[in-house]
């Protein structure tokens, strides 16, 4: 971990830690990932000139992009051949209720899903510009590339984004009521419930990275699904007893999510995306261990745009 003391050079880095670890989870997908890049950051600045710096925060968010894209790049063939669908690694987030839904969204899992297919140059520009509202100028000096072709960037990964992520979805408190209930009927094995709050043609996205047993193909339609999920009150998951398992309402990624522990350990975590009448569209489902340690460890981490 990062030792930070009194040192002034050191506490500007502490002041923008937390933009730095929001810039590199928007686009790795990964807190493992963003918390390495964020460390190496924090190596880079410690060795750089510091008087040569005008501005630290665009200095910092500069390096810790420039590391990012290199992760993202050399991680990409290991996604492209992952066994089964790869889904972000899920975070804790404080109360999402003074967030600004644009930090929220974008930090989403449904929109980390999404950030995934763009290219890394196009990840990069559309966070900074989109999420962190950096101009293309700024842009184009954090990625090393010219401002026309960031501008090009930011077009293109706009139009893919808006092609993918639905218009209008259901307010923050039907959200939090939905999950709220799908708790219930989940904990309670009540299918009926589970029917009405799925919509007909919901698609269940499963991520077990060959190291759980889980779906390699998205499960789809409300009745299969719901039977899915009504089943977890009623026999063994992962080789846990329905009795040893807790299951627990937390904010994930900026809204309401579960999480499904047994003694000792997270066995996986719940989220969901919603349309415009309040019922779920999409669920995903982590289970792969190597991808909850994050929220094992019970940080709630600072995921707005300073």
């Amino acid at each position: 971990m990062i030792n930070l003391s009194a040192h002034p050079d050191q506490q500007v880095f502490h002041e923008h830690r937390s933009l730095l670890f929001s810039v590199a989870y928007r686009l790795l997908g990964t807190a493992a990932d963003a918390e390495d890049a964020v460390q190496d950051a924090w190596i880079k600045w410690s060795a750089a000139d510091r008087s040569q710096v005008a501005d630290p925060k665009a200095y910092l968010t500069r390096i810790v992009s420039n590391l990012a894209l290199e992760r993202l790049r050399s991680t990409r063939h290991k996604r492209e051949t992952y066994l089964g669908p790869w889904l972000p690694e899920p975070i804790l987030t404080g109360g999402d209720a003074s967030e600004a839904v644009v930090d929220t969204e974008s930090v989403s899992m449904a929109m980390l899903v999404v950030l995934e297919t763009l290219s890394p140059l196009e990840r990069a520009v559309f966070v900074l510009k989109e999420v962190f509202d950096f101009s293309h100028a700024e842009i184009a000096e954090a990625v090393e590339r010219s401002e026309p072709a960031v501008r090009q960037a930011a077009h293109r990964a706009r139009e893919h984004v808006r092609a993918r992520r639905p218009r209008f979805a259901a307010d923050r408190t039907r959200q939090r009521e939905a999950t709220e209930r799908f708790f219930a009927a989940t904990t309670g094995g009540d299918i009926n419930t589970l029917m009405e709050l799925l919509s007909p043609d919901v698609t269940l996205w499963t991520d077990g990275g060959g190291k759980v047993r889980q779906a390699l193909r998205p499960v789809v339609g409300a009745s299969t699904v719901a039977n899915w999920f009504a089943t977890i009150g009623t026999v063994p998951y992962q080789g846990i007893a329905p009795a040893d398992m807790h299951a627990e309402l937390v904010v994930i990624n900026g809204g309401p999510g579960i999480v499904f522990s047994a003694p000792g350990r997270v066995i996986a975590t719940v989220t969901f995306d919603f349309g415009a009448d309040g019922r779920i569209t999409v669920i995903h489902n982590v289970a792969n261990p190597d991808k909850l340690h994050a929220v094992a460890d019970g940080t709630a981490y600072d995921i707005g745009a300073p």
